[in-house]
């Protein structure tokens, strides 16, 4: 007779709103998660954009062919940080910075050249004048 009875109240429903309040909160944690990843998304793209990175005050000047972390450090020492300072420098001032740091066997006109074009933007200039070059200097 105790079976039967349950069978007729039927289940306890007076905390159901509890139940409905928690879904609530937890749909809202996942719209506010999903709007800021995209945010982050939306950020992340704007980094990656070569034509900031051109622009930017401290370019990674060893991306040149024939600069590597040594003569960048005494390029950053001499004022130059970025791709134009590089592209404006005279090619003589630049021979006697590298000179006083002990470096004579480096030439810095075909750093010049690409400098100029990375301060562009042209990527793809870039990489074709790259590809004539070792150590910085033509080969061709």
């Amino acid at each position: 007779m105790y079976a039967i009875r349950l069978a007729e109240e039927g289940p306890n429903t007076e905390l159901s709103w509890l139940l409905f309040l928690a879904l609530a909160f937890f749909l809202l944690i996942i719209i506010i998660g999903w709007l800021t990843s995209r945010r982050g998304a939306d950020q992340a793209e704007v980094t990656h954009d070569p034509r900031v990175h051109s622009i930017s005050l401290h370019d990674d000047l060893t991306i040149l062919e024939g600069i590597g972390p040594k003569v960048a450090q005494v390029l950053n020492q001499a004022g130059i940080h970025s791709f134009a300072d590089l592209a404006k420098a005279n090619p003589n001032d630049v021979q006697k910075t590298l000179d006083a740091a002990g470096l004579q066997m480096m030439n810095p006109e075909g750093w010049i050249e690409q400098a100029k074009l990375a301060a562009k933007g042209d990527l793809d200039g870039l990489k074709k004048l790259q590809n004539e070059l070792k150590g910085g200097r033509k080969t061709r």
